[in-house]
């Protein structure tokens, strides 16, 4: 399910940057990121990896064939070829993809254990858009793996009010005055649910 939701928004997303991206770009490199997404869509992660990097070869600074490129990589568990790429992102996107970069980059290294170094790449994010709450969802489970869980109920509770249902659902179970000023912590507390494919794309 998660899957089908991601392809549905990585169409959409990429779709509209297409139409937006400068005129200035070759026209090859174009069409070699619209070979690479087409093999994306249809599971061919290997193929769309060689046309996001032929585009890339046109032009160092294609930053959507980076996220691209990254969030393939990250399928095929690749995870420090992703990390690379959302780093390129990064460095070479407008703020909406430096956005989606810090975000990217901190959900590859919580899915690879990296937790402190996630926490800092997700502040990063949320100080690009303090209205990112799967941005503070994220955060919130890489505090509570490094034991800070006053700073993972703040973030879960910000992510909640931003309309992160994992979270919300999280709080309304253990936390049910949650909304309250100092909610009443219980005896144990389990992470909410975390799906392994959660990326973003610049909109």
């Amino acid at each position: 399910m998660y899957i089908k939701r991601f392809l549905y928004f990585l169409s959409a997303s990429a779709s509209f940057m297409l139409f937006t991206l400068s005129i200035a770009m070759a026209d090859s490199a174009s069409n070699l990121f619209n070979q690479g997404f087409e093999q994306h869509k249809r599971g061919n992660l290997e193929s769309a990896v060689q046309n996001y990097s032929s585009a890339i070869e046109e032009n160092a600074a294609f930053a959507m064939a980076y996220q691209m490129r990254g969030i393939a990589q990250q399928q095929l568990k690749k995870y420090a070829e992703a990390i690379n790429d959302y780093s390129m992102v990064i460095s070479t996107g407008e703020p909406s993809f430096k956005v989606v970069g810090f975000y990217n980059r901190g959900i590859v290294k919580n899915m690879t254990g990296d937790f402190i170094g996630a926490i800092p790449d997700f502040t990063q994010a949320i100080e690009l858009d303090k209205k990112m709450g799967a941005a503070f969802f994220h955060r919130g489970i890489a505090k509570s793996k490094t034991g800070d869980l006053d700073g993972r109920l703040g973030d879960f509770r910000q992510a909640a009010l931003l309309g992160e249902i994992n979270a919300e659902r999280w709080l309304n179970t253990y936390y049910p005055d949650w909304k309250q000023s100092k909610p009443t912590p219980p005896a144990s507390l389990p992470l909410p649910p975390a799906p392994a494919t959660t990326t973003a794309n610049p909109s």
